[in-house]
Protein backbone atom coordinates (compact mmCIF):
# COMPACT_ATOMS: atom_id res chain seq x y z
CA UNK A 1 0.00 0.00 0.00
CA UNK A 2 1.57 3.53 -0.84
CA UNK A 3 2.62 5.87 2.06
CA UNK A 4 2.41 9.20 0.12
CA UNK A 5 3.66 12.22 2.06
CA UNK A 6 1.97 15.07 1.80
CA UNK A 7 4.15 17.37 -0.92
CA UNK A 8 2.72 17.69 -4.27
CA UNK A 9 -0.48 18.35 -5.98
CA UNK A 10 -0.14 15.05 -7.45
CA UNK A 11 -0.76 13.40 -4.30
CA UNK A 12 -4.13 15.60 -3.54
CA UNK A 13 -5.58 14.82 -6.64
CA UNK A 14 -4.49 11.01 -6.58
CA UNK A 15 -6.55 10.84 -3.37
CA UNK A 16 -9.52 12.77 -4.51
CA UNK A 17 -9.27 10.24 -7.79
CA UNK A 18 -9.27 7.09 -5.56
CA UNK A 19 -12.42 8.32 -3.15
CA UNK A 20 -14.37 9.15 -6.34
CA UNK A 21 -14.14 5.94 -7.68
CA UNK A 22 -15.17 4.23 -4.50
CA UNK A 23 -12.02 3.51 -2.77
CA UNK A 24 -10.86 4.03 0.98
CA UNK A 25 -8.15 6.24 1.65
CA UNK A 26 -6.74 6.86 5.24
CA UNK A 27 -6.34 10.39 6.07
CA UNK A 28 -5.20 12.56 9.20
CA UNK A 29 -7.02 15.18 10.85
CA UNK A 30 -5.71 17.32 13.59
CA UNK A 31 -6.68 14.19 15.92
CA UNK A 32 -6.03 10.98 14.26
CA UNK A 33 -5.66 9.27 10.79
CA UNK A 34 -9.39 8.64 9.59
CA UNK A 35 -10.82 6.23 6.91
CA UNK A 36 -12.42 7.95 4.58
CA UNK A 37 -14.90 7.17 1.45
CA UNK A 38 -18.30 8.67 -0.04
CA UNK A 39 -20.76 9.36 2.53
CA UNK A 40 -22.95 8.55 -0.19
CA UNK A 41 -21.94 4.99 -1.59
CA UNK A 42 -23.71 2.56 0.28
CA UNK A 43 -21.25 -0.31 -0.83
CA UNK A 44 -18.27 2.13 0.83
CA UNK A 45 -20.21 2.91 3.78
CA UNK A 46 -20.87 -0.72 4.04
CA UNK A 47 -17.24 -1.48 3.32
CA UNK A 48 -16.16 0.91 6.31
CA UNK A 49 -18.31 -0.92 8.96
CA UNK A 50 -17.00 -3.98 7.85
CA UNK A 51 -13.32 -2.85 7.47
CA UNK A 52 -13.34 -1.49 11.13
CA UNK A 53 -15.22 -4.60 12.53
CA UNK A 54 -18.14 -2.29 13.70
CA UNK A 55 -21.22 -2.75 14.33
CA UNK A 56 -24.05 -0.90 12.27
CA UNK A 57 -25.75 0.50 15.27
CA UNK A 58 -22.93 2.78 15.74
CA UNK A 59 -23.63 5.51 13.29
CA UNK A 60 -20.91 7.31 11.24
CA UNK A 61 -20.12 11.35 11.33
CA UNK A 62 -20.35 13.17 7.62
CA UNK A 63 -17.30 15.20 7.32
CA UNK A 64 -18.31 18.30 5.67
CA UNK A 65 -16.70 21.14 3.91
CA UNK A 66 -18.76 23.90 5.15
CA UNK A 67 -21.68 25.50 6.50
CA UNK A 68 -23.90 25.02 3.94
CA UNK A 69 -22.90 21.45 3.38
CA UNK A 70 -24.51 21.08 7.49
CA UNK A 71 -27.85 22.40 6.62
CA UNK A 72 -28.03 19.72 3.66
CA UNK A 73 -28.26 17.01 5.76
CA UNK A 74 -29.96 18.46 8.83
CA UNK A 75 -32.93 20.51 9.93
CA UNK A 76 -34.26 22.16 13.00
CA UNK A 77 -31.12 24.34 14.15
CA UNK A 78 -30.48 26.12 17.29
CA UNK A 79 -30.15 29.78 16.46
CA UNK A 80 -27.02 30.02 17.71
CA UNK A 81 -25.96 27.35 15.33
CA UNK A 82 -23.90 29.45 12.73
CA UNK A 83 -21.78 31.11 15.66
CA UNK A 84 -21.15 28.04 17.01
CA UNK A 85 -19.92 26.82 13.78
CA UNK A 86 -18.25 29.78 12.37
CA UNK A 87 -16.20 29.72 16.03
CA UNK A 88 -15.09 26.21 16.10
CA UNK A 89 -15.48 24.61 12.47
CA UNK A 90 -13.00 23.68 10.82
CA UNK A 91 -11.83 22.18 14.03
CA UNK A 92 -12.04 19.80 16.91
CA UNK A 93 -15.59 19.71 17.35
CA UNK A 94 -18.02 17.00 16.54
CA UNK A 95 -21.69 18.88 16.23
CA UNK A 96 -24.91 16.26 16.64
CA UNK A 97 -27.95 17.71 15.13
CA UNK A 98 -31.34 16.62 13.68
CA UNK A 99 -31.00 14.40 10.60
CA UNK A 100 -33.01 15.13 7.78
CA UNK A 101 -34.16 12.43 4.43
CA UNK A 102 -30.68 13.25 2.71
CA UNK A 103 -28.71 11.74 5.28
CA UNK A 104 -27.51 7.90 3.82
CA UNK A 105 -29.55 5.26 5.71
CA UNK A 106 -26.55 3.49 6.36
CA UNK A 107 -24.54 6.63 7.76
CA UNK A 108 -26.78 6.80 10.81
CA UNK A 109 -28.59 3.42 10.06
CA UNK A 110 -32.19 5.41 10.48
CA UNK A 111 -31.46 7.02 14.14
CA UNK A 112 -33.00 10.59 14.18
CA UNK A 113 -29.77 12.65 14.33
CA UNK A 114 -26.56 13.00 12.41
CA UNK A 115 -23.05 14.02 13.44
CA UNK A 116 -21.09 16.76 11.71
CA UNK A 117 -17.25 16.92 11.01
CA UNK A 118 -15.21 19.49 9.79
CA UNK A 119 -11.61 18.92 9.88
CA UNK A 120 -8.65 21.10 10.39
CA UNK A 121 -6.10 19.72 8.51
CA UNK A 122 -5.82 21.87 5.31
CA UNK A 123 -5.21 18.62 2.42
CA UNK A 124 -8.20 16.66 4.13
CA UNK A 125 -10.31 19.73 3.97
CA UNK A 126 -9.20 20.20 0.26
CA UNK A 127 -9.94 16.86 -0.45
CA UNK A 128 -13.30 16.94 0.96
CA UNK A 129 -14.35 20.30 -0.89
CA UNK A 130 -13.45 18.45 -4.19
CA UNK A 131 -15.18 15.03 -3.32
CA UNK A 132 -18.01 16.36 -1.73
CA UNK A 133 -19.48 14.82 1.94
CA UNK A 134 -17.55 11.48 3.60
CA UNK A 135 -17.48 9.17 6.10
CA UNK A 136 -14.17 9.28 8.21
CA UNK A 137 -14.02 7.21 11.62
CA UNK A 138 -10.45 6.27 12.87
CA UNK A 139 -8.61 4.16 10.73
CA UNK A 140 -8.47 1.72 13.41
CA UNK A 141 -10.16 -1.47 14.35
CA UNK A 142 -12.84 -1.44 16.50
CA UNK A 143 -11.56 -1.52 20.24
CA UNK A 144 -8.36 -0.54 19.02
CA UNK A 145 -6.42 2.75 20.12
CA UNK A 146 -7.19 5.70 17.55
CA UNK A 147 -3.86 5.49 15.41
CA UNK A 148 -1.81 8.82 15.40
CA UNK A 149 0.97 7.31 12.94
CA UNK A 150 0.62 6.08 9.10
CA UNK A 151 2.18 2.84 10.49
CA UNK A 152 -0.27 2.43 13.06
CA UNK A 153 -2.92 2.45 9.91
CA UNK A 154 -0.93 -0.18 8.68
CA UNK A 155 -0.87 -2.64 11.29
CA UNK A 156 -4.75 -2.73 10.56
CA UNK A 157 -5.69 -2.21 7.02
CA UNK A 158 -2.03 -2.75 4.97
CA UNK A 159 -3.64 -4.21 1.42
CA UNK A 160 -7.04 -3.71 2.31
CA UNK A 161 -7.29 0.21 1.46
CA UNK A 162 -6.23 2.11 -1.61
CA UNK A 163 -3.77 4.49 0.03
CA UNK A 164 -2.66 6.77 3.35
CA UNK A 165 -1.74 9.77 3.28
CA UNK A 166 0.97 10.77 5.58
CA UNK A 167 1.35 13.46 8.12
CA UNK A 168 2.26 12.08 11.30
CA UNK A 169 3.31 15.57 12.76
CA UNK A 170 -0.14 17.27 12.25
CA UNK A 171 -1.77 14.99 14.89
CA UNK A 172 -2.75 15.83 18.21
CA UNK A 173 -4.16 12.35 19.69
CA UNK A 174 -6.62 13.55 21.57
CA UNK A 175 -10.37 13.45 20.46
CA UNK A 176 -12.92 15.68 19.24
CA UNK A 177 -15.30 16.82 21.83
CA UNK A 178 -18.55 15.67 20.32
CA UNK A 179 -21.54 17.83 21.55
CA UNK A 180 -25.57 17.10 21.29
CA UNK A 181 -27.22 20.26 20.02
CA UNK A 182 -30.91 18.97 19.58
CA UNK A 183 -32.10 19.28 23.15
CA UNK A 184 -33.00 22.41 24.81
CA UNK A 185 -29.02 23.19 25.80
CA UNK A 186 -25.96 22.17 24.81
CA UNK A 187 -24.92 18.28 25.93
CA UNK A 188 -21.27 16.68 26.06
CA UNK A 189 -21.03 13.16 24.79
CA UNK A 190 -17.38 13.25 24.60
CA UNK A 191 -15.05 15.49 26.06
CA UNK A 192 -11.82 16.15 23.84
CA UNK A 193 -10.39 19.62 23.02
CA UNK A 194 -13.36 21.90 23.22
CA UNK A 195 -15.32 22.38 26.57
CA UNK A 196 -18.82 23.08 27.46
CA UNK A 197 -17.86 26.50 29.34
CA UNK A 198 -16.11 27.60 25.60
CA UNK A 199 -19.40 26.53 23.67
CA UNK A 200 -21.40 28.01 26.41
CA UNK A 201 -19.31 31.47 25.98
CA UNK A 202 -20.03 31.53 22.31
CA UNK A 203 -23.26 30.80 22.75
CA UNK A 204 -24.28 33.52 25.22
CA UNK A 205 -22.22 36.83 23.51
Amino acid sequence: MPLTELLSAKDLARAVALIKSGQLVALPTETVYGLFGLAQNDEVVRQIYELKNRTFDHMLNLNIASYEDLKIFSQNHPKYLEKLYNKFMPGSLTMILEANENVPKLVNNGLTTVGFRVPKTPVTLDIIRQTGTLVGPSANLTGKPSPKTAQEVLADFDGKIAAILVADDSISGLDSTIVDLTGATPKILRQGAITLKKINEVIHT
